[in-house]
């Protein structure tokens, strides 16, 4: 949209929506179409990320016993799980969908009320919007 954005997390809507933490409009009869089409891609955006993050964890099950490291060690272990994966990838060794019968997806803890409002950027709103008007240029998907 001729305006360069960084990176931003995918949040839900219990987050404060920040410039670096989009997260979808709220869920009411006001919505327009365009804020309906970039919730809806939001969310399978959500569910992508959920489906790559089970595969990751059942193709190499230290993750599910993420417990028994070190909280300093953890990002060099997902890493590292995320580069074999690629290696596997790149060398054609297919991903085995019986590997999936051991892995639940694990809901993580998140807040169970949405972030105040006083917590939301006021700068964020422009991110989302201009992600909004990026959705409606792109067309149906």
């Amino acid at each position: 949209m001729g305006k360069a954005q960084k990176y931003v997390l995918l949040g839900d809507a219990t987050y404060p929506l920040q410039d670096w933490i989009l997260k979808p409009y709220q869920e009411d009869e006001t919505l327009t179409q365009r804020q309906l089409q970039f919730n809806y891609r939001l969310k399978r955006a959500h569910s992508v990320i959920e489906n790559a993050f089970l595969r990751l964890k059942a193709r190499w099950q230290i993750l599910l016993k993420c417990d028994d490291c070190s909280l300093e060690l953890l990002p060099t272990l997902v890493l590292a799980c995320c580069i074999l994966h690629n290696i596997c990838e790149a060398h054609d060794n297919p991903f085995n969908e019986e590997w999936l019968e051991g892995t639940e997806p694990m809901e993580l803890p998140k807040p169970c009320q949405p972030a105040p409002a006083a917590m939301e950027d006021g700068q964020a709103e422009q991110v989302r919007e201009l992600m909004c008007q990026y959705f409606e240029s792109c067309g149906e998907g």
